[in-house]
């Protein structure tokens, strides 16, 4: 049985509709979920860009290499300092990835 058992009907202009499926489209939700999150004072954000995920795959892989050089000089007692400098360049390269995709399209508009 489905919990929402109150239906409501809409009626706006062709302009006020084009917005609202523009705002539902870039949140990535349902017109229904984007207005119950309106009404429940939360105001949905954009969807991440399609290649966020693997961005943010490509962080968690730099990050692991990164930790295991830590441990490793750690255990060793020395650091191979340029296995890390590679680490943390890698990882500077895919913060500015990800800044570029995610951050500055939105200034754009």
């Amino acid at each position: 049985m489905r919990k929402r058992n109150i239906h409501i009907q809409l009626w706006l202009y062709e302009k006020e509709a084009a917005h609202l499926s523009k705002l539902v489209k870039r949140s990535g939700l349902t017109q229904s979920t984007y207005l119950r999150h309106l009404i429940n004072g939360v105001v949905p954000q954009d969807a991440p860009p399609p290649d966020y995920y693997a961005m943010m795959g490509e962080l968690r892989s730099v990050g692991a290499i990164l930790d295991r050089i830590a441990q490793q000089a750690q255990t060793r007692g020395l650091l191979d300092t340029e296995r890390y400098d590679q680490g943390v360049e890698l990882l500077n390269r895919a913060i500015l990835n990800i800044i570029d995709a995610v951050v500055m399209p939105r200034k754009r508009e």
